[in-house]
């Protein structure tokens, strides 16, 4: 701010004012070149101390009755048009209908200039101008749009400076802020304040818990919702709905579908598809198929929903034949749909079926999505296919650490550990920065290409340079690295100094390297350990029988398979798919129901 330009302003040497002077002179000189830097306050202003232009950057003010003004500014800002220039007093006669309307600030809130109307808010708020609640709302929403936390703290106090704090509207749309910038607990904190709740309030914060992981707490605030006697809305039970597939839990879901049917809800088209989809994620994919058969409108997201839930529990097959019958019946699949089955295909090793996908893509014009790319080469790589797959990832027109994690992935189950060091390296190199996935999949490589002081490395650098916290499945990883190389020892002495519990998973290991280099104290010790986290697991009895069986020692044998017996333990049957002419074909052991079996 250039000090005493204000009219009438004096009381300074020849010198200050001379330096005044010229500086005033340059800014206008600015000023006039580019207007669109400059904030116009002269709407806003009660105090004439305050200047008529203000810089958006450096904050400079500038007066158009300044004493320190050259002769020609007053007449050259007059032919401008910026607003007919008024007298001090004009000035200072009130605010103009369209800035009390907060028509301004919405316009700039709707051209992407949030900096700028949140500074013509402060500025009213200053010189204490009502700033409009729809005003208020606008920019709440902007910032909610652009997870703007900051800036939505500012507008949260001014709106509390003016005493709108109370207003129910406002309040909602607070909360709504803060749950979208990931503040639930400022987010909850304006609902407790809230004197009276309506069902937008209720819908906002059990939303507000469901997409953050907190699903309980979006169910419990549902009840505490019906209990007040307010109704849900359909939007309301879309996002309970979600947090009852997430947790997952089942009875409740089965409560809410209750009162969807008594509310009328149960043949909107979206609560439908969500019902598939909790039921589907809940693993009850015969209710979610009931749901569907149920469905008189059915789109793209409800098929989509039922696939995903026929190929997450496994038997990929029905997935891929429900995607037959998706085609049949017109609808065109999107790219979850596409990247569902893509899974499929990979979960089953399908890849005729893999492949006919792929074409239907290029069909659709979705290949160049990165999503879709990062799936196809993680189904060609588990397919068997690294060539394909590596085809795939080359041609990508982005990548992002999904698609490098992918390839990676498939370099390390097919044992190519250098050729998955090297894609890490270029990974590196083309500035991706490598994620907990990237050191899980580099690690595997590692530890099925015998690359055990690699691998160790690997596992400093992931913690000191990258900032990667390890989780039981890296240090699972350190264990069949170890292990895998015959260094049992070490790999149990690794486990009694992990800084986090072992869980199964980390004895299962051990007990898995056990077996292949036939220790058999190492393997009673692991063995034991898996039992009292997972006794209803049967993969360790055949472990440990097996590490027996190959000693020669039946006895053990026997008495492994009493104890296993004892504890009421049954191996499941093994199963398997095989593809022919795009058929997908599955076979379980001691079931001859199979034509072909």
């Amino acid at each position: 701010m250039v000090q005493g330009q204000e009219q009438g302003q004096s009381g300074f040497t020849t010198p200050e004012i001379s330096r005044n002077v010229v500086r005033v002179e340059q800014l206008w000189q600015e000023f006039f070149l580019d207007p669109s830097q400059w904030w116009d306050t002269r709407f806003i202003k009660k105090n004439p101390k305050y200047p008529d232009f203000e810089h958006k950057s450096t904050h400079e003010g500038l007066w158009i009755e300044g004493w320190l003004n050259p002769p020609w500014v007053k007449a050259k800002v007059a032919t401008m048009a910026l607003g007919r220039v008024q007298s001090g007093s004009e000035l200072r006669s009130g605010v103009p209908d369209s800035l009390g309307k907060g028509v301004n600030v919405r316009k700039l809130c709707q051209e992407g200039r949030l900096k700028e109307a949140l500074h013509m808010v402060e500025l009213m708020v200053q010189q204490n101008v009502q700033a409009p609640i729809k005003a208020y709302a606008c920019l709440l929403k902007d910032c909610a749009r652009r997870r703007a936390l900051v800036e939505g703290k500012r507008l949260h106090s001014f709106i509390v400076q003016q005493g709108l704090h109370s207003n129910i509207f406002l309040k909602n749309t607070l909360v709504n802020m803060y749950a979208k910038c990931g503040s639930v607990l400022d987010a909850r904190q304006v609902f407790d304040s809230m004197p009276e709740h309506n069902v937008f309030s209720w819908t906002t914060i059990i939303s507000a818990y469901a997409n953050h992981g907190q699903g309980e707490e979006a169910i419990n605030l549902f009840k505490q919702m019906q209990q007040t006697g307010i109704q849900p809305n359909k939007v309301t039970f879309i996002v309970v709905l979600k947090a009852c597939a997430r947790i997952p839990a089942l009875e409740e879901g089965k409560k809410f579908h209750l009162d969807i049917v008594k509310s009328g809800f149960e043949s909107d088209v979206i609560i439908g598809s969500t019902l598939v989809d909790m039921y589907a994620k809940c693993g009850c994919v015969e209710d979610a198929r009931q749901v569907f058969n149920n469905m008189h409108e059915r789109d793209v997201v409800s098929w989509t929903a039922l696939i995903a839930g026929y190929a997450q529990q496994g038997l990929g097959k029905d997935a891929l034949d429900l995607y037959e019958q998706m085609k049949q019946d017109g609808l065109q699949p999107n790219i979850v749909t596409y990247v569902v089955l893509l899974k499929a295909c990979a979960s089953i090793v399908a890849l005729e079926q893999g492949k006919h996908l792929h074409l239907d893509i290029i069909k659709s014009c979705l290949e160049s999505d990165v999503i879709v790319g990062s799936t196809l080469v993680d189904m060609y790589a588990k397919c068997g296919r690294i060539e394909d797959a590596r085809e795939v990832f080359n041609n990508m027109h982005e990548r992002n650490v999904v698609s490098w994690n992918a390839m990676i992935a498939g370099y390390a189950q097919q044992g190519l550990g250098k050729e998955a060091l090297t894609l890490l390296e270029q990974m590196q190199r083309e500035g991706t920065k490598p994620d907990e996935v990237t050191y899980l999949s580099v690690l595997s490589a590692c530890s099925h290409s015998g690359l055990v002081d690699k691998g160790q490395h690997l596992f400093d650098c992931m913690c000191k340079e990258d900032d990667v916290i390890p989780t039981i499945d890296h240090y699972a990883c350190m264990v069949d690295l170890l292990g895998r190389a015959g260094y049992l020892a070490d790999a149990e002495d690794f486990i009694s100094k992990m800084p986090i519990q072992p869980n199964a998973l980390v004895w299962m290991t051990l007990l898995g390297a056990a077996r292949n280099h036939g220790h058999l104290e190492i393997g009673r010790r692991a063995f034991d350990s898996v039992v009292k986290l997972q006794p209803e697991d049967a993969a360790p009895y055949v472990l440990l029988s097996n590490i027996y069986a190959a000693a020669g020692w039946s006895d053990e044998v026997a008495k492994i398979t009493k104890e296993m017996n004892d504890a009421g333990v049954k191996k499941m049957p093994g199963c398997t798919w095989f593809e022919a002419g795009r058929q997908v074909h599955d076979f379980v052991v001691g079931d001859a129901s199979h034509p072909q079996s």
